[in-house]
């Protein structure tokens, strides 16, 4: 895909900005837009420490590309504001340097979530969509249901779980829900044993 919008920006000579906070979560590799060869001459990409580094709220990010287009970038940023606090620096270049050993742990935490997450999918009879990395699961509602927030309340008034309607995430959601990977192993596997002892029962 990344190779297809590089090709595409370079054809009609525009800018593609590239958001990528999740890069480093769930994946086997990390993903960049610029693992394209010559990708810079027309990508930025922004990255985050939130994700990877469970930082939200630090508001620390990165910038990427050429340096001709990043010193365009700079020119509106030094305008903006006067600089960030020293100690949130501090903190990101420490999150930082624990390099590939933090990145690792917290995916092998991830997948544990994933699994169970899709272990409740099945026994919601609804269907995980292939996705390898980033923090959420979308799931499709059976065929023939497209109501994501009646399946929700229905959820949440019968088994006491809570999971976000696809739909209010715009208009592609609908039909879906989305599970979110932030929540522990423990709590999953309570929401499967709800659900299982609502079925048997």
């Amino acid at each position: 895909m990344f190779e297809k919008l590089v090709h595409f920006a370079k054809k009609h000579e525009i800018l593609l900005v590239n958001d990528n906070p999740y890069s480093c979560v769930g994946y086997e590799d990390k993903i960049s837009v610029h693992q394209v060869a010559h990708s810079k001459d027309v990508v930025l990409e922004l990255n985050s420490i939130s994700k990877t580094f469970n930082m939200p709220g630090w508001r620390v990010g990165m910038l990427t590309g050429k340096s001709t287009l990043l010193k365009e970038v700079l020119k509106v940023k030094t305008n903006m504001d006067s600089g960030m606090f020293y100690g949130v620096q501090k903190g990101a270049i420490a999150a930082l340097k624990t390099g590939d050993v933090w990145i690792e742990n917290q995916n092998r935490i991830y997948k544990i979530r994933r699994d169970l997450t899709i272990q409740l999918a099945e026994k919601l009879e609804i269907q995980p969509q292939e996705q390898n990395g980033g923090l959420f699961v979308w799931c499709k509602l059976p065929n023939g249901m497209t109501d994501d927030k009646a399946f929700v309340d229905h959820l949440l008034y019968e088994s006491h779980i809570f999971i976000a309607p696809g739909s209010i995430f715009g208009k592609n959601g609908e039909g879906y829900v989305r599970f979110s990977l932030c929540v522990n192993e423990y709590k999953i596997q309570e929401m499967i044993h709800r659900v299982t002892k609502k079925v048997e029962a």
